[in-house]
């Protein structure tokens, strides 16, 4: 099983990130665990404020009852909802299961702030997820 930091360094959004950084990154996360055919988050809900990493397993993206894709370790979801404050436009369900590690919105926002090159590949990514609608 890989480290919490290697987990993290998988990430796209925080690769560059120094050991220090990713020290200072990692003690605001927990874990969580969900079982096949959970849902994580629901498309059209407010449901929380929290930024989810994949460390194992494979969860299902869908919109509108139809899959657009497949999350897997590495992967991250939950930052539009942080950056707009509006419901979930999409539902993410365990297809096997998963284990995450999950940061509260306001740790999120914080770590960003202070961390100018990961506020420019989260804006990047997210330039990115409009560009593919």
């Amino acid at each position: 099983m890989a480290s919490l930091d290697d987990s993290l360094k998988q990430v796209p959004l925080f690769s560059t990130l120094s050991q220090r950084q990713l020290r200072g990154l990692r003690k605001d996360f927990r874990e969580r665990s969900y079982r096949p055919g959970t849902t994580i988050l629901l498309e059209g809900k407010m449901g929380g404020v929290d930024f989810f990493v994949i460390v194992e397993g494979e969860a299902s993206v869908t919109v509108g009852g139809k899959e657009i894709g497949r999350l897997r370790p590495g992967d991250h979801f939950g930052e539009l909802g942080l950056i707009t404050g509006r419901e979930r436009n999409a539902t993410v369900t365990a297809v096997e299961p998963v284990r995450c590690l999950v940061m509260a919105g306001w740790n999120f926002r914080k770590f960003v702030n202070s961390n100018p090159d990961v506020a420019w590949k989260l804006l990047q990514h997210v330039a990115g997820l409009l560009q593919d609608d």
